[in-house]
């Protein structure tokens, strides 16, 4: 059980994290405007931003599902993991705190455009929609949300052997702006912005204090663990 604790926090710290870098502040900005467009009915904006939420949650939740659960029932996949899992997590926290610390780039592919197109048509669907919308954004990996989710979050949930719990509590954290957001528009809409600025100051500090850790420990681990 002692186990756990720190391993649902490290996936809320996952999901916050991914939540408030830039590409994917950008994307729940996006969403804040949807939930925003009716902003005197307090029903439309918190249900959309509820919607929102739980649309990336299910989205997360079913890929750490998928992935979890079909990298573990092939034995052989399971059994190296087993072996070397340790071996590899010294590395592959080096290589996210490289992208946290903006010292390397993943080859995210673009959308194209694609985005942007059925954000315009979810936009029309009313609250359904911020569900779909979160579906999609969730679905729209840049390279510090791709690093987080494949580099951090499923190998501690391989590890774990949580295919739900931990990409649930991720998905909850990628949300959270949106629903802390949609609280704020419902009872006082001047607040965003200021919560907002702070967001955009502490997301640098965070990023980089994790960063560093990460890259601390990555090192540690990878020189230590045989």
């Amino acid at each position: 059980m002692n186990e756990w604790i720190p391993a649902v926090g490290l996936a809320f710290w996952f999901g916050l994290l991914t939540a408030i870098s830039p590409c994917p502040l950008a994307t729940n900005i996006a969403a804040i405007s949807f939930t925003s467009r009716k902003v005197g009915s307090i029903p439309y904006i918190l249900g959309a931003g509820l919607c929102y939420t739980v649309g990336r949650t299910l989205t997360y939740v079913l890929l750490g599902f998928l992935l979890v659960r079909g990298l573990l029932a092939a034995p052989e996949v399971s059994h190296l993991l087993q072996k070397y899992m340790n071996l590899l997590m010294g590395p592959m926290l080096i290589l996210v705190a490289m992208v946290l610390l903006n010292l390397l780039s993943l080859p995210v592919p673009s959308s194209g455009g694609i985005v942007e197109r059925f954000q315009t048509r979810i936009g029309k669907t009313g609250i359904p929609g911020a569900g779909l919308l979160g579906i999609l954004f969730a679905l729209s990996f840049c390279p510090t949300s791709a690093a987080l989710f494949f580099g951090s979050l499923l190998p501690l949930a391989v590890k774990m052997e949580s295919g739900f719990l931990l990409p649930a509590v991720y998905g909850v954290a990628t949300g959270l702006p949106v629903l802390v957001s949609a609280f704020l528009l419902a009872f006082g809409a001047h607040k965003v912005a200021q919560a907002y600025n702070r967001v955009a100051v502490f997301e640098k500090r965070a990023r980089q204090i994790t960063g560093i850790l990460f890259l601390v420990i990555g090192i540690w681990m990878t020189f230590t663990i045989t």
